[in-house]
């Protein structure tokens, strides 16, 4: 205890105060260093919920049309034709649809995965799979990790932030930090008129609200001590901690009018009335730009998305929402000098196969899928892996789950076998016991 006191007298009790306290007795989460020079220092990890088909996107397939187009039929059911055009794009020739006509122009900046694969094909498991390597259990999320080993470059800000309006499949599950402690689990963002409840402070000054924390930082000191080292209640007394901080910092943050006229209508914002997925995008970047190491931005949520069972035409205008504002996320960040250490990553929990499921739809695939990555040290207009002729299977280079964290992991400068945990007596990761590094993907 006297150790503590001593402390906060030779910081003087400045507006970081506690939580340079937490830091410097080993309980903070500051920059740790990874385990060599990392490629990317921040993630901007976009998911599109529900599957969204990768047939009809970014992984053509002239075989599949002309099977489909003669009434071919695959294990007894008819095949289903991709619904947009695909052509070559940009300076690689790598080809992609219409579908995302604004991400295609920016096709010499993308990493393309066509040989993505993973281990269940219902939502809840693949969701939880895509975002923690578990398909079955509850393990802690890719963002938790990530910041569990980089730590905090803003102490005001959490590590990790979600911009999700509606929860996922697998819920908060998706972004939890489960066993890791509490304060690397994802701050959720659900609605940009009121980002976080009662972000705004209630004292009647700044001064008057640093001695409430200070008299409760005392209190929360006798409290902990007196109960030993829990590791759950340290992550409690830490959130209300950043949560001072939050108050001074979020609220710039998140305020969009600072932005000029022409980066919100990049992103397709309405200077009036911002919202919708230009909003995460252009907010994802503002946090990124201020230290905050993981931001996940989830387009629609477990119902009312990608899962197109009855109709792939509903594909068209969940694209048209999330098509302009990823392009002018790729292009604001190159503007600003970001690309270099922010790694963005375009994905799904699965693709869906190639017949046809209700009047024109497809179903869920989990054996093969498409995702890209962009920015930090990513070969830029390459595609990696394929598929086979009817986007079914894997055919070359196929990327699991695990190996696609080990790579994520890799570009941030970690080991991922050497990113351990102990829990329940024995050392977990977030490639469990498998995952190799994608070297074919590594600029």
């Amino acid at each position: 205890m006297r150790r503590r006191h001593a402390i906060r007298s030779l910081l003087g009790g400045g507006a970081l105060m506690p939580a340079i306290v937490s830091d410097l007795l080993g309980g903070g989460a500051g920059p740790r260093g990874p385990h060599f020079p990392p490629r990317a220092k921040n993630v901007i990890f976009i998911y599109l919920s529900g599957g969204f088909s990768h047939l009809d996107s970014f992984d053509p397939k002239p075989e599949l049309a002309r099977a489909a187009a003669s009434g071919g039929r695959h294990k007894g059911k008819p095949l289903l034709a991709p619904l947009w055009e695909f052509s070559p794009r940009g300076g690689s020739g790598t080809e992609i649809s219409e579908l995302f006509p604004h991400i295609a122009g920016r096709a010499d900046e993308l990493c393309l995965i066509r040989s993505m694969h993973g281990d269940h094909n219902n939502h809840f498991q693949a969701t939880l799979g895509l975002h923690s390597g578990s398909f079955s259990v509850p393990r802690p999320s890719l963002g938790s990790w990530v910041c569990y080993g980089l730590g905090s470059e803003n102490h005001n800000l959490p590590s990790f932030v979600v911009l999700a309006p509606r929860l996922p499949y697998a819920g908060g599950q998706a972004f939890d930090s489960d066993f890791l402690p509490g304060q690397y689990s994802g701050a959720r963002i659900a609605d940009p008129r009121e980002p976080l409840p009662n972000l705004l402070p209630q004292s009647p000054s700044e001064r008057t609200q640093r001695l409430e924390l200070g008299l409760l930082a005392d209190l929360n000191d006798r409290h902990r001590f007196a109960r030993g080292d829990d590791p759950q209640l340290a992550a409690r007394i830490r959130s209300f901690e950043t949560a001072f901080g939050m108050q001074m910092q979020m609220p710039e943050a998140l305020d969009l009018e600072r932005e000029s006229r022409a980066t919100l209508e990049a992103y397709g914002l309405d200077p009036a009335q911002p919202a919708g997925f230009g909003w995460q995008c252009l907010v994802g970047r503002r946090l990124v730009e201020r230290g905050v190491r993981f931001v996940e931005l989830i387009h629609t949520g477990s119902s009312d998305n990608w899962d197109a069972h009855y109709d792939m035409k509903s594909h068209g205008p969940l694209a048209a929402e999330v098509d302009r504002p990823v392009a002018a996320l790729l292009d604001d960040l190159a503007a600003r000098g970001m690309s270099d250490e922010t790694l963005v990553v375009f994905t799904t929990e699965f693709g869906r196969g190639p017949v046809l499921d209700g009047k024109n739809g497809r179903n869920h695939q989990a054996s093969c899928f498409s995702t890209w990555l962009a920015g930090a040290g990513v070969r830029r207009g390459h595609v990696h892996g394929a598929s086979d002729g009817l986007g079914e299977k894997v055919a070359e280079g196929g990327v699991h789950i695990h190996d696609f964290h080990a790579t994520l992991l890799h570009l941030l400068g970690f080991d991922h076998k050497r990113l351990t945990y102990r829990h329940g007596g024995r050392d977990f990761r977030l490639t469990d016991v498998a995952g190799e590094v994608v070297g074919g993907v590594l600029a």
